[in-house]
Order: structure tokens, then sequence, then C-alpha cells
């Protein structure tokens, strides 16, 4: 038995919207229609589709009947879903109302709803992918030419068996699972993406310079959205009725496709949650290796931060894109407006580090460590992430190995803050100094403290030339005498402003 609202989340909102949902709604058992000009037989748990309503007073009268009989929920088009008075009828039935797309096929919305419910009373939740190539091979049949599904990211989900009309594009495309980026940018510049936005049924691109056969499009759409395409690869212009007839397949490989990002969704969300309990040592890890199909081998936790307006978008597509396959498939969820994933280390994280380097983000890792250890390598993930958030270190991907040093300062800088070191000597002298005549003292005292002997250095840590270097520290010596010479004021001075700069706050 599956709720209201796990339907809505696997049919998915380009279909469905809950409209309102009481916490006191019974689990879905079946799927019923009600059959315009008659009354409709409904039983306990009930997914009713108002198919008859042709006013607002028959959808009223279709949700009160349905309510009386513990139905599960009320699915109207609009405008009847959204009608006042409907959502009253809703509300005092305790009934669960929800919204379907205007363009929905009443038909269509049946088969994939008994298809959530099936899956949802099988022990394993898993599609099965030979369905969409099976498709596939139908498709090559009905159009007589080899034919890939695509996704709306070009990435092939199925391709025929066909193969007795192949280019190197093809035979790329079904190797690297996507169509190259080479191919991708032609394809592209001749306008065929735009044109399958438009709502083209079909599109017939030529032969290339390059060798490249002609295609024929069609786009894969439900509800108005585009879910992907179908890419036939044909020796020249199809006739009208045959690529009507390509064109008309569509409709069903909407419906398996789906189906297939419904049972993706289901699994996606199952193991985001069992990462969550394994990241918080609620789950042991046998059964994060088991479920998860974690390797028993050592993992990195890697945390990545999407700052900015668009930082939830890019978390989310981040998400999307770790899930499809970014270092060898690493486990991802959300949590606490940052990303996690669980990657195995070596060759993975680098892939991972190298596939997130060019993203607006910041990541950070922890060390590599058993899956029992995971929480540990969390806790250091998330420490190194604060390290690159203050702005402390030139990168903004880092893992806690590598940046050992930096994390003894700030961890040397924390205590020593926390023991009040900077109240000591002639540091709040040269802030106050800073402050009221912006000058940057204190920056230049730790420059020159960091690189002893070696002004240069010093002077290009703060952008400025070396004799400038040399006479603002005769100014601030004049302001407060200071024996650089003596080491324990060197270090004392350097213990002081490393707590002042690595703890969080600005020298100056």
């Amino acid at each position: 038995m599956v709720s209201v609202r796990s339907v809505v989340e696997r049919v998915g909102p380009t279909l469905l919207h809950a409209v309102s949902v009481p916490d006191s709604c019974p689990a879905v058992a079946d799927v019923v229609i009600a059959e315009p000009g008659a009354t409709t037989a409904v039983a306990a748990g009930d997914l009713v589709l108002g198919v008859a309503p042709v006013d607002t007073d028959g959808a009223v009268a279709l949700v009160s009947h349905s309510a009386e009989h513990k139905a599960a929920a009320v699915l109207l088009k609009p405008p009847f879903a959204g009608k006042p008075a409907v959502r009253r009828a809703a509300k005092a039935g305790d009934i669960a109302l929800v919204e379907v797309h205007a363009a929905t096929a009443w038909a269509q919305l049946v088969w994939l709803l008994r298809t959530v419910l099936d899956a949802a009373d099988t022990v394993d939740d898993s599609d099965d992918p030979g369905d969409l190539f099976r498709l596939a091979d139908v498709v090559a049949s009905v159009v007589d030419a080899p034919v890939t599904i695509e996704d709306t990211n070009s990435r092939v989900l199925a391709y025929s068996a066909r193969q007795d009309l192949t280019d190197p594009a093809r035979v790329s495309t079904i190797m690297g699972r996507r169509i190259p980026g080479d191919v991708l940018a032609r394809f592209r510049s001749k306008g065929v993406f735009r044109e399958l936005s438009r709502g083209r049924q079909t599109v017939f691109v030529p032969a290339q310079r390059d060798g490249t056969l002609p295609r024929l499009i069609v786009p894969i759409r439900m509800g108005g959205e585009l879910l992907g395409s179908m890419w036939a690869v044909v020796r020249g212009p199809v006739s009208e009725a045959r690529a009507a007839a390509f064109a008309d397949t569509a409709p069903v490989v909407a419906l398996h496709l789906l189906r297939h990002r419904a049972h993706a969704d289901a699994r996606r969300r199952a193991s985001a949650e069992l990462l969550r309990n394994l990241l918080d040592g609620k789950t042991g890890p046998r059964k994060a290796i088991e479920e998860l199909q974690l390797a028993d081998v050592p993992h990195r936790v890697v945390v990545v931060d999407t700052p900015g307006e668009d930082g939830e978008g890019l978390r989310l597509a981040l998400l999307e894109r770790l899930s499809q396959g970014i270092g060898r498939r690493p486990v991802a969820t959300e949590l606490d407006g940052l990303l996690y994933a669980v990657v195995p280390d070596g060759e993975a994280w680098s892939e991972l580090r190298k596939a997130l380097a060019d993203q607006p983000a910041r990541v950070a890792a922890g060390s590599a460590v058993d899956i029992a250890e995971l929480t540990r390598s969390r806790a250091e993930a998330e420490e190194t992430l604060t390290l690159l958030r203050a702005g402390l270190l030139d990168s903004t991907v880092g893992s806690y190995d590598e940046l050992w040093s930096a994390l003894v300062l700030h961890r040397a800088a924390t205590a020593a803050a926390d023991a009040h070191v900077t109240a000591f000597g002639p540091l709040e002298t040269l802030r106050e100094h800073d402050r009221a005549n912006h000058t940057e003292y204190l920056d230049t005292l730790y420059e020159w403290l960091r690189f002893p002997g070696d002004p240069r250095a010093a002077a290009k840590a703060l952008r400025i030339h070396p004799n400038t270097l040399r006479y603002r520290v005769r100014r601030l010596l004049d302001l407060v005498p200071l024996d650089l010479d003596d080491p324990d004021v060197r270090l004392a001075l350097l213990v002081q402003l490393i707590a002042v700069r690595w703890s969080g706050a600005r020298i100056s």
C-alpha cells in the first residue's frame, strides 16, 4: 500500500499537483474512473479520476460521493480542482484533492498510476531497463531504422539492437551513452534542439559533410513537458506516413520514461534517506554496503556548498549529476542546505574533484576511512569547508588530509582566541590605529613575521613594493616600540596575529 503523497511524488509534478492531502488520508488501493452520467462505484482507498464533471456542482458532488465511500483522493483537471467550492467539499469530506495537468490524457494517467501501484506492491521496486531497450526495438521496426532514446540532457537511455545503418556519431553516442560534445554542437548549430522545444512532431536533419547520416528526430512529451527525444538514423527523407507512425510512438515512450523516472526518483529518495542515517551514525555499515552498493573500501565524505542566489538550483543540478555517474556514481544527498556525497578514495575522488572544479561551489572532503567511520570523515569535511568559506585559502576545493597545515593553524587560533591571548601587548593599539587612519599595520606585521628575512616575499603577499613594506614597518615600530630581534617577541606576536586571522576574523 502506498500513500497519496507518495503516488503524486512518483508520478511527478509534470502530471500531478497535490492541492490538499489530509493527514488522515487512507492508503491508495486502486484507480477508479468516474464515468459520465453514471454513479461511480467507489471503494475505500480508491483514486477517483474525475473524467465526468462538466461544471463545479458536478465536481463537488463527485468529491462528496467519493468522501462518503472513504476514497483516498479525487483527481480533477483545471479549473475544477482550484474552485473554492470543490476545495471546501474536499476539506469537509477529509479526502485528498489532486489536480491533473490539463494536457494529460486520462488513459495514459490510468496506465501510469497502475504502474506506480504495481511497483509499490512488489518487493523489488526497481525498474527493468530492458523495457526501454525492447521498446527501442519496437520503435525501430516502426520507422525502419536504428533508434536511440535519449533524455533532455542527450544521455542515451536505450537503443535498438538493429545496427544495419550506422555512422561514427551513432557509435560514439552508444559507446559513451551520450551524444559527443562536437556532434552535439553541430546539431545545436542547425537548430535541432530549438525545433524540438517548439513542439515540432518530427525534425529531419540532412546528411552532414563529416559523414554523419541523416536523422529523423521525434520529441517525447507528456503534459506539455519535454521528457526526451528519439533519434532514428535514416538514409534520406522519410515518407509522411512513416514519419507520422514514428511520431505516434512518442506517447507510449513518454509513459515508459515517466515510469522510469518515477522508479529512479523512488530509489534516489530511499538512498538519500539511508545515506543521511549513515552520516548521522544511525545506520550500520553492513546495511549501507548492501543497500547503497558501496564497495568495502575506504571512502571519503565530500561536502559541496553552493552559495549565491542560484545556489539551490545549482545544488539540485549537481545532485542530479552526481546521481548519474560522476566519480563512479557516488551516493549523494542534500542535508541542511549542503550537498553530501560518499565516494571511494583514489581515482573516484579524483574524478569527482575534477568534475566539480569548474563549478561555482566550495568542495571539501574528509579523509579516507572505512564505512564504519564515515561520521568522522563527515566532521572533517565540514571543518575543511569552514576554512574554505572563511576565505582563508586560495582554493575552493580541498581535502582534510592535504590541508593539514591550515587546519593546525585554525585549531590553534581558535584555542588561542578562547584563551584571550590577543588582550596582551600592542595588538589593540595597532588595530585602533588601522581603524582610525585606514592604515594596514596589522597585515604588514603579520606578513613581515611570516617571511622572516625576506621582505620581497612579504611585500608580494601584501601586493606592495618592498620599500613600502620597510616604510610601514618603521612607522609601526615608532607607534609601538617592539624588539623584533627577540625570537620570543616574534613568536608571541605571530601567535596573536594567527589567532585574529585564523579564528575567522579579518586582521584589519
